[in-house]
């Protein structure tokens, strides 16, 4: 039977569930699209171009090292002009090919893809390979019908070719997973690389290769491309919970193992499973639909909770891993319509339709109970793309209303003079300066499509796939010659099951034979968004009329915090052992708005405390290694979720200690000079752990020591503790940090005071000190000179460790204990410290969490 067409028959079946909207108000919708599409466009032409994209606030491109760095975000950017190559198919598709031909010589004459410049692997494949990939396969179609692009010679497919040997190194794996970033001109390997260190990588990342790579080998007759991406697919699929067949949201590209073991179908898997399905509908490879099927089963028995889609603990799957979701999964209503799981697609899509008209736009995470998790909103077009889907299944006119919703949100709130700017902050309208290429390369073809009819369209639409970026690519690649040499691995173990497959979309008549069906499917979601997520006034303060304050925001030392906890009726009290703990009385709160607010703060702030806790990581060693310590102490320090993992070093980080200016990092630091190649000490407080590492990782900093603020607060009551980070993605954040509590951290500053030059080594445990003086002479006794200050500084690290015996803390503590003359010994520290006749490593564990 034919491979490759059950999907793409979707059943233009008009489902009345209200007014049909006339072809007069269709066409206008359409050509407001066009219009705002030529606003995007032109505003990049004329104030970006070649920038990779355009900043519309200020009207101007966004360059990678003229701008302050974004972390990741800006690993799309290639200098390689990526909003115009992402936008050629959108140009074809809109019946601007004058303007296509004129943009395919821009890219010719104009893009370089030799740069030495680190990129994402994923996002450089699915936006440059594919924008190259889909701008081929529209001026090969234009060439065929006679009237345009007849000087073309596959020149874009040379670049395309050109590109994918360039991300080619980055498959030079023992598993086949590429790693996430690559140099377009050395690769990832060897110093000029700057890049080839990391060790994990998201599902997706590995995932969203076959359709780009397989087309690209398809075009070309060159198999390397689609036997890499099948490998890494290949890799994936073993690598699955065999009990649960569901996959984590990080894996290590190495090992094999998943770093982080949440699965959903938003951030971090989505396009992983939309590629098993669409690569079966390219490629016509059984094994694909086969897996894709296994997956589905397993994310509609553990993930979908109608109309929800909440993410769940591979191993455990029946154990939530958190209770809000993120605006990415917003096109699995779409996979779901390609599936032909109607019913489902219809109610997720309702909810995320619901919770936009509630807010404008999708917030980038939102909660259970459809409020505002994070208030960013990217532009995104994932909600278009699966309203434009459910659309072309069911012709039900609500769905151009939902679109219609869409565009005028976007001129309302989004639209600016020099384009179209991404939103900040969805509650208070605020704007960031950005508009991504994604926003033309996916957001206007579905609008554009949703609204036009078929002799609107310069070519059949159903000729074509999707990409994850909208780039389209020609289902008659299926019928490709292509290699014998890539190999199905399809394994004894592996047999094709029929029962797994679902050979062709159901008929929406039988679906849906009551015309009203769909309306009765939407109208419970609807009721329940509305009771659960009252529309706020635009601007209002607990209780009187303000934003409530938000959990990751919150700063337990900040005087108008302390004050709005108090008016939602949340009280504070600060433990002996530095932490804080948070009880709300709803009757203390000035009135039931407020109380409904601090509810909502206790809710996030839990689920913050629960995504920090997560993953505990082991502690981390501050070794003294200057005169007169030589090694001798070491402190415990709690790990960051974020930067350097000490305990993939094999020497850790050594280097002399500084107090930065200013002490909490918050800003910008002003003695960038003295912190430049040394280890930063900073104070705890009145900003993200995040924002402290980036100040100082910008002033030259090789490491970050942050002390707690809490006076008293020492490791030896309280449970280890752990760095988070702010919410958003830490990947820039390159140097390793760690935590001293309060009592610890004085260890060093008194250290710092008394000897002006003090180096330190960040571990992950305590280091031989022979390995530490490897090729020089090893430090003997103290010095006689030293007996004062060490006087001083034990009674200092006695006073720090007077209950070291009581096994009051929740998890391993690491001291390395120090030899000494009893004469030099104050008494409190001759048991813990005098008896020893050569330093060693004492490690006490606790009886219980919180114990």
């Amino acid at each position: 039977m034919p491979p490759v067409l059950f999907l793409l028959m979707l059943l233009g079946v008009l489902i009345s569930s209200g007014e049909a909207m006339s072809q007069e108000e269709k066409h206008k919708l359409r050509n407001q699209v066009v219009e705002m599409f030529d606003h995007a466009y032109q505003n990049y032409m004329d104030h970006a171009y070649p920038a990779d994209e355009l900043m519309p606030l200020t009207c101007r491109g966004r360059v990678r090292g003229l701008e302050p760095s974004r972390g990741d975000v800006d690993d799309a950017l290639g200098k390689f002009s990526l909003t115009l190559i992402d936008t050629l198919d959108t140009l074809v598709l809109l019946n601007k090919t004058t303007e296509f031909e004129a943009a395919v010589r821009r890219v010719l004459s104009d893009v370089r893809l030799d740069n030495d410049i680190v990129v994402s692997v994923f996002e450089t494949n699915i936006r440059v390979l594919g924008g190259l990939l889909g701008g081929h396969s529209m001026a090969v179609m234009l060439k065929e019908g006679g009237q345009h692009m007849q000087w073309y010679q596959d020149e874009l497919l040379h670049m395309a070719k050109d590109l994918g040997l360039r991300l080619l190194p980055a498959f030079n794996t023992s598993s086949g997973l590429p790693y996430p970033r690559v140099n377009l001109k050395y690769g990832v390997r060897g110093p000029e690389t700057r890049t080839g260190t990391e060790t994990d990588t998201c599902t997706a990342c590995a995932g969203t290769i076959i359709l780009e790579f397989a087309a690209l080998s398809r075009f070309t007759g060159d198999p390397v491309f689609e036997a890499h991406a099948r490998r890494a697919l290949d890799f994936l699929w073993e690598k699955r919970q065999r009990n649960s067949n569901l996959v984590g949201t990080t894996i290590n590209i190495h090992s094999g193992e998943w770093v982080r073991r949440d699965s959903g179908v938003g951030a971090g898997i989505d396009s992983y499973y939309e590629y098993l399905l669409k690569a079966y509908v390219l490629l016509g490879d059984d094994q694909f639909l086969q897996r894709f099927n296994i997956h589905y089963a397993s994310i509609m028995k553990y993930i979908s909770q109608p109309p929800l889609l909440l993410d769940v603990h591979i191993h455990k799957p029946l154990l939530p891993a958190r209770t809000w979701m993120d605006s990415l999964l917003a096109f699995f209503p779409g996979l779901q319509v390609l599936k032909g799981d109607i019913r489902p697609a219809i109610e997720t899509h309702e909810m995320l339709y619901q919770v936009t008209k509630k807010h404008n736009f999708l917030p980038e995470a939102f909660t259970t109970d459809f409020r505002v998790h994070w208030a960013q909103h990217p532009l995104r077009p994932e909600f278009a793309e699966s309203t434009y889907f459910l659309y072309k299944a069911t012709g039900d006119p609500y769905y151009l209303e939902a679109g219609r919703t869409i565009l005028d949100n976007l001129n309302r709130f989004a639209r600016v003079p020099c384009g179209f700017a991404a939103m900040k902050d969805v509650r208070t309208g605020s704007h960031e300066d950005r508009m991504d290429s994604f926003f033309l390369a996916e957001m206007f073809k579905y609008l554009f499509l949703l609204f036009a009819d078929a002799e609107d369209l310069p070519f059949d639409i159903e000729d074509y796939i999707f990409t994850t970026e909208a780039h389209l690519l020609p289902l008659s690649l299926s019928t490709a010659p292509h290699s014998s040499s890539v190999p199905l691995n399809r394994t004894s173990e592996e047999e094709l099951d029929d029962s797994n497959f679902d050979w062709t979309c159901p008929n929406t008549r039988l679906l849906f034979p009551d015309p009203a069906f769909p309306r009765n499917l939407r109208e419970p979601i609807r009721t329940a968004v509305d009771k659960s997520c009252p529309r706020p006034a635009p601007y209002r303060e607990p209780g009187m009329g303000r934003p409530p304050l938000r959990a990751q925001d919150f700063m337990a030392n900040n005087p108008e915090h302390l004050e709005l906890l108090r008016r939602m009726g949340v009280s504070l009290i600060h433990l002996k052992d530095g932490r804080v703990q948070l009880v709300q009385h709803a009757t203390q709160a000035v009135s039931a708005v407020a109380a409904e607010d601090g509810v909502r703060f206790m809710q996030e702030m839990m689920e913050l405390s629960s995504q920090q806790q997560k993953e505990q990581l082991p502690p981390r060693a501050i070794q003294i290694v200057s005169h007169p310590f030589f090694g001798r102490v070491v402190l415990t320090a709690g790990p960051a979720q974020f930067g350097t993992d000490l305990s993939k070093s094999s020497t850790g980080v050594r280097g002399f200690v500084t107090v930065a200016e200013p002490y909490s990092g918050c800003t910008e630091i002003t003695n960038a000079d003295y912190v430049q190649g040394h280890i930063a000490l900073l104070q705890r407080g009145q900003c993200m752990f995040a924002e402290k590492a980036r100040h100082i990782q910008k002033a030259g900093a090789i490491g970050c020591i942050v002390i707690d603020d809490n006076e008293g607060s020492s490791s030896d009551t309280a449970p280890l503790f752990q760095m988070a980070g702010d919410g958003r993605n830490t990947d820039d954040i390159t140097l390793p940090l760690l935590f001293l509590f309060h009592k610890e951290g004085n260890i060093l500053l008194e250290a710092l005071k008394e000897y002006r030059e003090v180096e330190v080594l960040l571990s992950d445990k305590a280091r031989d000190r022979a390995a530490i003086f490897r090729g020089k002479p090893l430090p003997g006794s103290l010095i006689e000179g030293s007996k004062y200050f060490f006087s001083r500084f034990f009674f200092i690290l006695s006073s720090a460790l007077t209950h070291i015996f009581s096994l009051s803390f929740s998890s391993q503590f690491l001291m390395l204990l120090i030899s000494l003359p009893l004469s030099v010994c104050p008494p409190t520290t001759v048991f813990c410290f005098c008896l020893m006749e050569r330093f060693s490593v004492i490690t006490l564990t606790s009886r219980s969490p919180g114990a």
